[in-house]
């Protein structure tokens, strides 16, 4: 069963296909090379929300489907959940 997807290696972050649960081993596939990562999932990650596949830290950016889509507020440790408690846009 596929998790979350990405769209391509360089990203730091999967968007979740399914529910993720705290704890739970979660697949991500690698949209570009068809690869398959997994990631133990360090919070619950709901439908549609991100989950880090790297450690990131204040000021890193967040990479999703090739874009850097924000700014880290609050250091990030693989598999937790990245959403707005700690990631900021780079929109506005």
């Amino acid at each position: 069963m596929i998790h979350f997807l990405v769209h391509e290696e360089a990203d730091n972050v999967g968007v979740a296909t399914v529910d993720i649960k705290a704890g739970e081993t979660a697949t991500g596939l690698y949209m570009d090379s068809q690869k398959k990562i997994k990631v133990k999932a360090q919070q619950d990650i709901p439908l549609g929300h991100k989950i880090a596949l790297a450690k990131l830290k204040v000021n890193d950016s967040v990479i999703k489907y090739g874009h850097d889509i924000g700014r880290v507020v609050a250091d990030i440790k693989v598999g937790e959940h990245v959403h707005i408690h700690n990631l900021k846009t780079r929109r506005w």
